[in-house]
């Protein structure tokens, strides 16, 4: 035997209907015009995508599109400056920036040219040019980014020995990786310009932290070593050749004068051999009266005899100092 259900009719108040059909439509209104209104921030640009498709791009200010999902827009912050960290991340950003190095040695953990092995920490400053080509040609841009950024710090890293990659060589580094993962980028094809590379710190494992600092202190003091050799070098030599100089100075002054006092005896031997000729006698005792007045000075006391003197003694005064004779003798 079928059953008979009796439903019974809900009878509204007269005028709630068309107030609920008013509500009704005051919402669904609502919610067309807050999905077709958006902001575009000073920094950023809109990409307006229509089913998932490119249609436009907008600039700042308040923006329309199409409600209820068909236009979804993306904002692509294009003036500012975005950066990616390896090798350790940072945990407070305030006037006094603090890092966390944490475990990322899978990321910074490299091998250089001589098979050594340091500790890499890099951070990469970027902008997005293009903010199509961003969102539409790579999948995931910012993670393509690291593991590119990755490859060429390695691929830089590993050119190049631990002291340049440590001391000499970072600026070199940190160009040729900025140039390279430019290039590379630029093949990908993803609206990302590289504003810098930098090392932020590049040591080595903390295992051989202890025995390369001691590597690098003998190395130093090598360098200290050779560079005081080289100024004891400097400081020797010159004056050595400064030496030599006035040595050879002083033989070729000495071997002068001994020339002219040669050439000045030889003219005085000639002019005197002259006079001789045309008077023999006359020059023979002046020769000897010259000689005599150059010896007698240097004799001291001189005491002239006659043949024919007798006692001598009284004369003597041998109690008496000897008096100073012309000449300084005594």
């Amino acid at each position: 035997m079928a059953r008979v259900v009796r439903i019974n009719r809900i009878v509204l108040p007269k005028g709630v209907g068309p107030l609920i059909a008013g509500l009704f439509g005051a919402i669904v209104l609502i919610i067309v015009v807050m999905s077709s209104i958006y902001t575009v921030q000073a920094e950023e640009l809109g990409v307006v995508l229509r089913f998932g498709k490119f249609v436009r791009m907008t600039e700042p200010g308040l923006r329309f599109k199409l409600p209820l999902g068909i236009e979804r827009v993306e904002l692509v912050p294009v003036n500012r400056q975005m950066k990616e960290e390896f090798g350790f991340r940072t945990a407070h950003v305030d006037v006094r920036t603090d890092y966390r190095p944490g475990n990322y040695a899978d990321e910074s953990l490299m091998v250089t040219g001589d098979r050594n092995t340091v500790v890499v920490e890099w951070i990469v400053q970027y902008r997005i040019n293009e903010p199509k080509a961003f969102l539409f040609n790579v999948r995931n841009p910012v993670d393509t980014l690291r593991y590119a950024s990755e490859a060429v710090m390695r691929e830089v890293v590993g050119d190049r020995t631990v002291d340049e990659v440590l001391t000499i060589g970072r600026e070199e580094v940190q160009r040729v990786a900025q140039d390279r993962l430019q290039e590379l980028l630029n093949d990908y094809q993803m609206g990302l310009g590289i504003e810098q590379v930098a090392l932020q710190d590049v040591n080595p494992p903390g295992p051989v932290q202890d025995s390369f600092n001691e590597v690098n202190q003998a190395q130093q003091e090598r360098e200290r070593m050779i560079n005081e050799a080289w100024a004891e070098y400097n400081r020797e030599v010159p004056r050595a050749h400064g030496e030599a100089d006035q040595l050879i100075s002083e033989a070729r002054g000495y071997a002068t004068q001994r020339v002219n006092e040669a050439e000045g005896d030889a003219a005085r031997f000639t002019a005197l051999f002259r006079e001789y000729v045309e008077a023999p006698e006359v020059t023979r005792q002046r020769i000897f009266l010259e000689t005599m007045g150059r010896l007698l000075p240097r004799l001291g006391r001189k005491i002239i005899l006659d043949d024919a003197a007798g006692q001598i003694l009284p004369l003597l005064q041998l109690d008496s100092p000897p008096a100073r004779e012309e000449g300084g003798a005594q």
